[in-house]
C-alpha cells in the first residue's frame, strides 16, 4: 500500500511540475506539425497523408517522452530533489518505474493529437486500430527509457538536450519515419536496425498503411527485448554512479 501511495504521489507531482511545460509542449506537439507543414511546403502540393501519418505520429511520442524525461530528471538531479527521492524508503526500480511512467502517459497523450488531426482532417486510414495502440504503447515505452539512458549519462539540463537531439535527429532518418528503411544505402540499414525506435515506426505503419518490414510479433519481441535492457542498464548506472 504504500508503495503504490509513493508511485502515485511521484506521478502526480512530475505531472503538475513537467508535463505541460512549454518545451514538452513544443517539442512533443509542434514540432511534430511544423515538419508536416515543411513537407508542404517543399513539395507545394497535397502529400500523400498514409506517407508521412506513421512519421508524425512516431515523432510526437519519440520527441514528447524524450524531451519529457531527459530534462525532468537532468533538473532534479541538478536542484538535488532527486536525492531526496533516493533517500525514500522505497527501491530504486519503482522510483525510476514512477518517473517514467509519467513521460509514457505523456508519449501516448501526444500522439492522439496527430491521430486525431490526421484521421478527421486529412482522411487518413487507419488499417488496424489496435495495432496502433500497440505501437503507440511500445515506443512511447522505448522513447522514455532511451530519454532515462540519456539523462543517467548528463549532469546539466543542456547536456541533456544536446543528447537527446543527438540522438533524435538521426533517427528521423534512420528509422523509417519518413525514408523508408529500405531506401537507405546499403551501408546505414544495419545501423537502423540496432535502433528501437525503427520496430516501434514499423508497428504503426503496419497498424496505418498495412506493410510493415518485419512481422508485428518480431517487433514486438525486440522492442521488449530494448525495453528491459534500457531499464536495467539504466538502473545499474543509477546506482553505480548516484547511490555512494
Amino acid at each position: 500500500m504504500k508503495k503504490a501511495i509513493a508511485f502515485w504521489n511521484i506521478l502526480l507531482k512530475d505531472m503538475r511540475n513537467y508535463y505541460l511545460k512549454p518545451p514538452n509542449i513544443s517539442w512533443g506537439i509542434i514540432f511534430p506539425f511544423a515538419w508536416m507543414l515543411m513537407l508542404f511546403i517543399r513539395t507545394k502540393t497535397a502529400f500523400n497523408i498514409d506517407e508521412v501519418f506513421p512519421g508524425i505520429v512516431a515523432m510526437s511520442v519519440l520527441f514528447g517522452t524524450t524531451s519529457m524525461l531527459s530534462v525532468t530528471i537532468t533538473f532534479e538531479r541538478k536542484a538535488r530533489s532527486f536525492e531526496r527521492l533516493l533517500l525514500a524508503p522505497i527501491s530504486t526500480e519503482l522510483l525510476i518505474f514512477a518517473k517514467i511512467s509519467g513521460a509514457i502517459l505523456f508519449g501516448i497523450i501526444n500522439s492522439t493529437v496527430p491521430i486525431i488531426a490526421s484521421v478527421l482532417l486529412f482522411k487518413a486510414n487507419v488499417y488496424n486500430p489496435v495495432l496502433l495502440a500497440t505501437g503507440v504503447i511500445f515506443l512511447s515505452v522505448v522513447s522514455t527509457l532511451l530519454g532515462l539512458f540519456i539523462s543517467v549519462a548528463a549532469k546539466e539540463v543542456f547536456e541533456a538536450q544536446t543528447y537527446s537531439n543527438f540522438f533524435r535527429f538521426p533517427m528521423i532518418f534512420l528509422c523509417g519515419l519518413f525514408v523508408p528503411v529500405s531506401a537507405l544505402p546499403f551501408f546505414l540499414r544495419p545501423l537502423s536496425y540496432i535502433l528501437p525506435v525503427t520496430y516501434g515506426v514499423d508497428i504503426i505503419k503496419e497498424a496505418i498503411i498495412g506493410t510493415s518490414i518485419f512481422h508485428p510479433l518480431l517487433n514486438i519481441a525486440v522492442l521488449t527485448a530494448f525495453c528491459l535492457f534500457l531499464f536495467n542498464f539504466s538502473i545499474f548506472n543509477i546506482k553505480r554512479k548516484w547511490i555512494k
